[in-house]
């Protein structure tokens, strides 16, 4: 019998067409990357090192699904996720980020979520936490415990204890949210120092001690009501009851095994056959200071040392003006799986607007029935709608699906403006709403004020 456990391939791959339309090749390559994982994580230890991710790298033109798959394959195997811009780097000597940011910010997401998954198995704990030290504040000296440094034998006052259940029953029935109490509470975090280093800026936690009242603890004195105090508390109380060295190993080993690293813009930095210059040459600084990351190296960080070995790297771009051949040889080599992602046409926007479970139609069908609005949508609208996209698409710069966001947005504008005072109507949108309210667009060939 197998051991692998998670999700196949196939249940992959649909787990994503509930989100994104199309592109069956990228959800293939990506689904079968994340399966490889599950199967490494049961090989023998002296063949699971040597089994490392088969990097990918994304072709296609913005606004197709690049980010999005690899955003949700992540969230679907609750791996660290973080994406990063080619553009935004710099090679080593000159101010800028440098590439080893890249690792730093996927440790501080893993650590992010890691400490999430603690508070919440200690919620309960902390609420009760927070609960009795809020009774402290509104009824001091009633503490079943006696106070530090009184004597054990003295007896709880019986009377006090009383009132106090008596808030209690009050306190989870709201009775006491509007009530004002003043409580001492903050942070408790030790600052954080930019050191600029040979490698770049990294953010390192030192503990300054008592050496300056600057470094210690941020703790405030407010006057709150008892809701919000209660919030406060219980995220203290929180902090208080989860391990922030243990969190911090979890998360490295996490990044290890199943961190996610997206390059977006990567041709950017791609040089271009047959042209030379500084620019050429800074592009491939930051192509070969990539390189040892994506190859396998250490980096450190705030939270330790961070193996990048076995870190996915999916990689993206349009490759308009360059293609994949113009990255150095060395890189293209860690990329050995590329898929080309398809343009979107109008029979993909209608899909986009209905089928997903996050379609753009219910998004709005959802936030106008917060104002008490029906907002219905004819089928002949719909085609309307992805027609008019995909026109305005090919008459200027194509930016796939994010072009429905301009349309839906032109389209409702007057709907949403209204909406407070159209509360308990219903609202049809139908063919002819469409033409008329996006009219301007469909005349005027200067359509530079309606492109995000």
């Amino acid at each position: 019998m197998s051991r692998l456990t998670g999700m196949t391939p196939q249940e992959i791959v649909e787990s994503l067409d509930q989100y994104i339309i199309g592109q069956k090749a990228a959800k293939k390559a990506v689904a079968i990357a994340l399966r490889n994982r599950q199967r490494r994580a049961v090989l023998p230890e002296e063949i699971k090192d040597e089994v490392t991710p088969k990097n990918i790298i994304m072709i296609g033109p913005t606004g197709v699904g690049k980010t999005e798959i690899a955003r949700r394959l992540a969230k679907l195997d609750g791996a660290p996720f973080v994406k990063v811009e080619a553009t935004k780097f710099t090679e080593v000597g000159y101010v800028g980020r440098d590439v080893e940011s890249m690792v730093r910010d996927l440790i501080s997401t893993a650590v992010a979520l890691v400490k999430d998954e603690m508070k919440a198995n200690v919620e309960k704990e902390a609420k009760e936490a927070a609960e009795e030290a809020l009774l402290d504040i509104l009824l001091p000296g009633s503490s079943s415990p006696p106070p530090e440094g009184a004597d054990a034998k003295t007896p709880v006052d019986p009377k006090g204890k009383h009132t106090r259940d008596i808030l209690k029953k009050q306190l989870r029935a709201g009775e006491l949210n509007e009530r004002t109490v003043e409580i001492t509470a903050g942070s408790g975090r030790k600052p954080h120092v930019e050191i600029i280093t040979g490698s770049g800026i990294e953010q390192m936690g030192f503990d300054f001690g008592n050496f300056s009242p600057f470094f210690q603890n941020s703790k405030k004195t407010r006057k709150v009501k008892v809701s919000q105090a209660l919030e406060i508390l219980e995220a203290e109380q929180q902090e208080k009851l989860i391990d922030a060295e243990s969190a911090s190993e979890l998360a490295r080993e996490r990044v290890h095994n199943s961190g996610i690293i997206f390059i977006d813009e990567i041709d950017k930095i791609a040089e271009k056959e047959g042209h030379s210059g500084s620019g050429n040459v800074s592009r491939e600084g930051v192509q070969r200071d990539i390189l040892p990351i994506v190859e396998g190296s250490t980096v450190y960080t705030k939270y330790g040392m961070v193996d990048t070995s076995h870190i996915l790297f999916i990689a993206a771009g349009a490759f308009n003006l360059t293609k994949p051949s113009d990255l150095i040889p060395e890189l293209q080599g860690r990329f050995p799986l590329r898929v080309e992602l398809e343009s979107l046409s109008a029979k993909d926007f209608r899909e986009i607007l209905t089928s997903p479970r996050n379609a753009l139609t219910r998004q709005y069908t959802e936030l106008l029935a917060t104002e008490g609005i029906n907002l219905e949508f004819e089928d002949e609208a719909i085609e309307r709608l992805s027609d008019i996209a995909a026109e305005v698409n090919s008459r200027t710069e194509n930016i796939g699906a994010r072009r429905l966001h301009t349309v839906m947005e032109l389209l409702l504008e007057e709907i949403s403006y209204d909406a407070p005072n159209k509360s308990g109507q219903t609202i049809s949108i139908s063919k002819d709403y469409v033409d008329e309210r996006l009219k301007d667009i469909l005349e005027d060939r200067d359509l530079s004020r309606y492109i995000l």
